[in-house]
């Protein structure tokens, strides 16, 4: 009877770390995604939970694909490790492969996080980012106000960051002891959706003055925009406000229609000549004076 040939102590060696690999890795990589869960369902204010999220989660979830590139590969290594004996030029081919297939999903897991999982990954902000907060005073419910509303709970510094978009302010308020709960977020020169290929991947490239005032003060702001991924462009104008100290003194809000829900107004303009231009703004009074003082020539 003819004895079973035995690899090559190499070989031997080669398919125990293959193994070994294939199995750390894989738990490597669940460990780190169950960690990050674990961490996030920690936390109870959706607030903090909102910038840890936001600051932490593409990050972890690349440590966990680059774990499952690396389980791949070593699984690669182990195909026929009952078959060869000697060293032959299968085994390079079956390294080529094995780095390859790394590669490809270390790749498409870059695509995704790049492009695809930030939409998704907003829609859970905006969930968190609007979850109504609970005054830790009383236990009740507060209430987000309105852009016009929350303006007076606001310095004058904190109005010219909103008023440029760079960084953007939540007021909750307990209507019933008027305690307030104040929350800060990056603007939108985060990323925004790019209305050609629908991905928040839409960020300011460059911005211009394009008006002034009589004093030389900056009256109007033009963004221009680019999406990162399909490299489609537009501009959005924006009036900078010139309030006085004395304007921003907290006051009682005064009663404006219900617009509260309502975070951006999106139009998109299309000239004759073909000329298309997209535009955002942040209340629907915005969009009404922007309409009636509109020139296309002034933008195409």
């Amino acid at each position: 009877m003819e004895e079973k040939a035995v690899p090559i102590p190499f070989l031997i060696a080669w398919n125990d770390y293959m193994m070994i690999g294939t199995i750390s890795s894989a738990t490597i990589a669940i460990i780190i995604y169950l960690f990050y869960k674990l961490r996030v369902s920690t936390i109870k204010e959706p607030k903090q939970a909102y910038d840890y999220i936001n600051k932490n989660e593409i990050r972890w979830f690349k440590r966990v694909y680059f774990f499952f590139g690396l389980t791949a590969a070593f699984v690669v290594n182990l195909y026929g490790m009952d078959k060869f004996t000697t060293i032959g030029l299968w085994f390079f081919v079956r390294l080529f492969f094995s780095i390859a297939a790394a590669t490809l999903i270390a790749y498409v897991a870059a695509l995704i996080l790049e492009f695809y999982y930030p939409t998704r990954l907003n829609y859970k902000l905006r969930k968190l980012r609007y979850t109504p907060r609970i005054n830790p005073k009383n236990g009740r419910k507060m209430r987000l106000l309105s852009e016009d509303e929350e303006d007076v709970h606001l310095n004058e510094g904190m109005q010219a960051e909103e008023n440029i978009f760079s960084i953007d302010y939540d007021v909750w308020i307990d209507e019933t002891t008027q305690d307030l709960q104040i929350e800060k977020y990056d603007g939108h020169l985060v990323a925004l959706q790019c209305n050609n290929c629908g991905f928040f991947t839409m960020k300011v490239w460059k911005e211009e003055i394009i008006e002034k005032n009589e004093d030389g003060s900056p009256k109007e702001l033009l963004k221009h925009y680019q999406c990162s991924y399909c490299k489609n462009v537009r501009a959005t104008q924006f009036k900078i406000s010139v309030k006085g100290e004395d304007e921003y003194k907290l006051q009682k809000p005064k009663l404006q229609r219900n617009t509260r829900n309502i975070e951006m107004v999106k139009i998109d303009l299309v000239s004759t000549l073909g000329a298309k231009r997209s535009f955002e703004f942040k209340s629907i009074d915005e969009l009404e004076k922007f309409l009636k003082e509109f020139d296309f020539d002034k933008v195409s």
